[in-house]
């Protein structure tokens, strides 16, 4: 059975205080050796767990990160650090959370039963306009990136497929009554229809290690150290185009990207194909992670119509534009007129 993400209890994490951050990270030797705080503790934004930037005595300063509890297992979060120091290794530009006593000791638990990492904080800033040059400078990144993955397999984190993102967040949105009675029937059509196709598109596609999330907010570009990938949290095995399709805000920047890609490591054939139904089982599995982190009064804040039936007429409106994307010119390839992309490139994840 495909593994899919949890919505276990949270209320410790809903209480973190800069004072308990505070104790959590003088608590342990950084690097080897203690320090402390000097009382600077800034919540930094974040959906899914909690970041603070902290100062130390020296001025230097870190940002920690607690994850939310349920989501991910100790196992899983500890693939997601070998996946970053691999990569680091291979010398492909990664922000890689602190070592406590000793290297490969990245990942400790609170007193209260929170999983954190400490990241040392980097200069950058996420890039806007990308010349053809910089996207297929990601793309080698990338190419690079993915050749690490392959070399190790990860035996805990989710494989983005559609009996995850689609079959298993669809039960989901079911089973907790969180879909529109207006809609369900057509929800429900919709949404098979999109995880049938979508299986014909994997079928004998190779999954492995990936970033998982590669848009361009996890990405940082330093002026004099170029680009920096950032955020692995959602880092799953999936098929490689999944990294490049989400920094693509066009067709042509994604061949842009895939260009640069190809000159490092082949793209498996077919790839392009996937990319609607990529779109498609993220749109669905973007409703069912707000869905198990409505408990959270963030998140209620942040999507007031979430239990309207207006939220679910509008999603399943989009998801049925989206399967006549996936069975039209643009789902089988490039199309040859640019006006048929207009639209399809408006990623609102």
């Amino acid at each position: 059975m495909t593994s899919t993400w949890g919505s276990g209890p949270t209320q410790n994490f809903f209480d973190l205080t800069p004072d308990r951050v505070m104790n959590a990270i003088e608590s342990q030797p950084i690097l080897g050796e203690l320090r402390r705080c000097t009382g600077y503790v800034q919540q930094l934004a974040s959906f899914e767990n909690r970041v603070y930037e902290l100062e130390f005595e020296d001025r230097t300063r870190a940002v920690v990160k607690f994850y939310r509890p349920g989501r991910w297992t100790e196992a899983q979060i500890r693939e997601e650090h070998e996946f970053m120091a691999d990569i680091l290794a291979a010398e492909v530009p990664v922000v890689v959370p602190h070592y406590f006593e000793k290297p490969d000791d990245t990942l400790r638990k609170s007193t209260d039963g929170l999983f954190y990492c400490l990241y040392p904080k980097v200069g950058g800033r996420q890039p806007e306009d990308l010349s053809r040059e910089k996207l297929q400078q990601l793309g080698r990144l990338i190419a690079r990136m993915h050749t690490v993955g392959v070399q190790k397999q990860s035996h805990h984190r989710i494989k983005l497929v559609p009996e995850s993102y689609g079959e298993a967040s669809l039960q989901f949105l079911l089973d907790e009554r969180f879909v529109s009675v207006q809609v369900e029937r057509r929800f429900k059509a919709v949404v098979r229809e999109i995880i049938s196709v979508s299986k014909e598109r994997f079928q004998g596609q190779p999954l492995q290690r990936i970033h998982g999330d590669c848009h361009a907010g996890n990405i940082l570009w330093n002026e004099k150290l170029g680009p920096f990938f950032i955020d692995f949290d959602d880092m799953v095995v999936g098929p490689p185009i999944q990294d490049l399709w989400l920094l693509a805000p066009d067709p042509e920047a994604l061949q842009d990207i895939i260009d640069g890609y190809v000159q490092m490591r082949d793209l498996p054939q077919g790839s392009v194909a996937m990319v609607e139904c990529l779109r498609a089982l993220r749109m669905i599995h973007y409703a069912t992670w707000v869905a198990k982190r409505y408990n959270d009064p963030a998140f209620k804040r942040a999507f007031p119509q979430f239990e309207s039936p207006r939220y679910w007429e509008e999603l399943t409106y989009d998801l049925e534009k989206q399967m006549d994307r996936i069975l039209g010119p643009v789902g089988g390839g490039r199309a040859k007129d640019e006006d048929e992309f207009e639209g399809f490139w408006d990623d609102e994840d």
